[in-house]
C-alpha cells in the first residue's frame, strides 16, 4: 500500500466509526477528548451564563394555536446564553455558533423548552457523522493538535456536514448576544387550533438587528466581552427578539437539521421573547432539553433532536455530581 492510501485511511479512519451507531456516553467521552475534563460544567456549551425575562404571545397568536405559551399571557423565562463546545474558557470571538438556551413555565407548572443555536443549521445530518466529525477534532497526544487534514477529508467524504462550517466562514460572530439570530434548527410539530398539525422551525429575530464582530476584532487575541455587552445593553432595558415560526411544506425534511428549509416558506410573527437581567444562578439547575415540550407541541424523528434527551441527561447528571 503506497503512502497516500496508507494517509487518506488514517485521515477517513473516523467515517469508518461513525458507521456504528452512535451512543450518548460517545458524544460526552469525545467531548471531553477534545476540550479536556472540566469537573461540574456543562459537557457542552460549557461557556455561558444566566439571563431572565419574559416571554408574550402576539395578540393573534392564541388564533394560530392554543399552546399555553401562545396565549397572551406573560410566561416567566429563564434563559442561558453559551459558547458552542466544551470548554469553559473559549474566546469570544472564534468562528463558532453561540446557544440559547430558553425556559418558559406557565403559572400551571407547565413546560417549554427552546434549545437555539446562532447558525441556522446544524453540523451535521445524524449523530453518526456528528460524532464522527468530532472525531477528527481530538487532539493528537504528541502535538496537543488536531490533525486539520483528518478534519477536512471527513468534511469533503460527508457533504452533510459542510453547511454549518460554511455558515460560520462566511459570517462573522455576533458582537453581542443581543445582536443575533437564534435558530431552532430542528423540526417541530405543532397543533393548531381546529386540530391540525404543522411543521415548524422556530426563528428568534433581534430587535436590536444584526451585528456581528469586525475582521480586527476576529483576528484579535482572545478576549472575554459577551457578558459585558449584554450587561450594558440591559442597563438601558430590556433586550427583545420577535419568535417566527416557519412553516414546512411537504417534501420539506423534517428529519435532517443540517438542510435549511427554502427562504420563501410561511414565516409566522407569533410573539416576543425579552431578556431583562443577566447573571445569578436561575439557570443553574435547568437542563435545557429541546425535547421538554408542551401539550399540543411535539419532537419530529430527527435523530440529532433524539440524541439530545440523553446526552443532556448524561452531562446533568456528571455537573451536578461534580463529574
Amino acid at each position: 500500500m503506497n503512502k497516500i492510501t496508507l494517509s487518506l485511511l488514517l485521515a477517513l479512519s473516523p467515517a469508518l466509526q461513525a458507521a456504528e451507531q452512535a451512543t450518548p456516553n460517545q458524544f460526552i467521552d469525545v467531548f471531553a477528548k477534545i476540550f479536556g475534563e472540566h469537573k461540574g460544567e456543562r459537557k457542552g456549551h460549557a461557556k455561558g451564563f444566566c439571563a431572565v425575562g419574559s416571554f408574550q404571545a402576539l395578540p393573534e397568536a392564541k388564533n394560530f394555536s392554543s399552546v399555553f405559551w401562545l396565549s397572551g399571557e406573560k410566561v416567566p423565562v429563564t434563559a442561558r446564553f453559551s459558547m458552542a463546545g466544551g470548554n469553559p474558557n473559549a474566546p469570544e470571538n472564534a468562528r463558532s455558533p453561540r446557544g440559547l438556551g430558553v425556559q418558559l413555565k406557565s403559572s400551571k407548572g407547565e413546560l417549554q423548552h427552546f434549545a437555539m443555536l446562532t447558525t441556522p443549521v446544524f453540523g451535521a445530518k445524524d449523530p453518526e457523522n456528528f460524532l464522527g466529525l468530532l472525531q477528527t477534532q481530538i487532539p493528537d497526544p504528541a502535538t496537543g493538535k488536531a490533525d486539520l487534514a483528518k478534519t477536512q477529508a471527513f468534511r469533503a467524504a460527508h457533504p452533510d456536514t459542510q453547511a454549518q462550517a460554511e455558515y460560520l466562514a462566511k459570517n462573522s460572530p455576533p458582537w453581542s448576544y443581543a445582536t443575533t439570530s437564534y435558530f431552532g434548527i430542528h423540526t417541530f410539530f405543532i397543533k393548531d387550533n381546529s386540530g391540525v398539525e404543522h411543521k415548524v422551525r422556530w426563528h428568534f429575530v433581534p430587535e436590536d438587528g444584526v451585528k456581528g464582530l469586525t475582521q480586527a476584532e476576529i483576528k484579535a487575541p482572545p478576549t472575554d466581552f459577551l457578558q459585558k455587552r449584554l450587561s450594558d445593553r440591559l442597563a438601558k432595558g430590556p433586550t427583545h427578539w420577535t419568535m417566527q415560526l416557519v412553516l414546512g411544506e411537504a417534501g420539506d425534511t423534517e428529519t435532517d437539521p443540517s438542510v435549511l428549509w427554502p427562504t420563501q416558506r410561511t414565516t409566522l410573527e407569533i410573539g416576543r421573547l425579552s431578556i431583562t437581567e443577566q447573571g445569578g444562578e436561575a439557570c443553574t439547575v435547568v437542563n435545557f432539553d429541546p425535547n421538554v415540550l408542551s401539550a399540543g407541541v411535539r419532537a419530529s424523528a430527527d435523530r440529532v433532536l433524539q440524541m439530545r434527551s440523553p446526552a443532556y441527561a448524561i452531562s446533568f447528571g456528571k455537573r451536578l455530581t461534580n463529574q
